[in-house]
């Protein structure tokens, strides 16, 4: 968790110092040829405010999910990220450029809530209704479009979370059981 933080870090100073040229390398929609950046995307930022605005919600929230192990971290980090930046490759503007960690950031929230939902632990859903309680503002006021903010990589990081709770967050000893019978009176 750490380390991806510092990477966005250094990524910046260097970004800074070469006159933002590495945010060329952001997501660029439907540019077969830049398909691959959508991994680079969430460690470029436009500025060191905007970096900071990434880095509290998402060290804050992955320290979280990192309760459950670097594995699972890094499980949701990829699942979240992919479908976060196809998502966001295939449906942003054209002519535009996305770069940051809030895709990440808004998977990890609604990670975070749908793992409680789908698991049905009481501590999850606890965890899941304090995340939607701190980050739930954030988390809509995101989802409308703003001039020179990416809705996409929000709203699609956010499904790559819910896709990743589905995934990890099914009851123990429940994958693949089949329901009870129903027992008719």
């Amino acid at each position: 968790m750490l380390a991806m933080v510092a990477v966005m870090w250094v990524v910046e100073v260097i970004d800074t110092v070469d006159d933002h040229r590495l945010d060329a390398d952001g997501i660029v929609p439907r540019n077969a040829s830049k398909l691959p950046d959508i991994v680079l995307a969430p460690f470029l930022h436009a500025s060191f405010g905007h970096l900071l605005a990434n880095t509290v919600p998402f060290l804050a929230l992955g320290l979280i999910i990192a309760l459950e192990g670097a594995r699972r971290l890094l499980a949701v980090t990829a699942i979240v990220g992919l479908v976060g930046g196809l998502g966001t490759w295939l449906t942003a503007a054209g002519g535009t450029v996305t770069v940051g960690a809030s895709g990440i950031v808004f998977g990890y929230a609604a990670y975070l809530v749908g793992r409680g939902v789908f698991s049905r632990r009481i501590v999850e859903l606890v965890v899941g209704v304090v995340v939607g309680v701190v980050f739930g503002g954030a988390l809509l006021s995101g989802l409308v479009p703003h001039s020179g903010i990416s809705w996409q990589d929000h709203l699609f990081g956010a499904v790559g979370g819910l896709l990743a709770a589905r995934r990890f967050g099914v009851p123990r000893g429940s994958q693949g059981a089949k329901p009870a019978p129903v027992a008719r009176s």
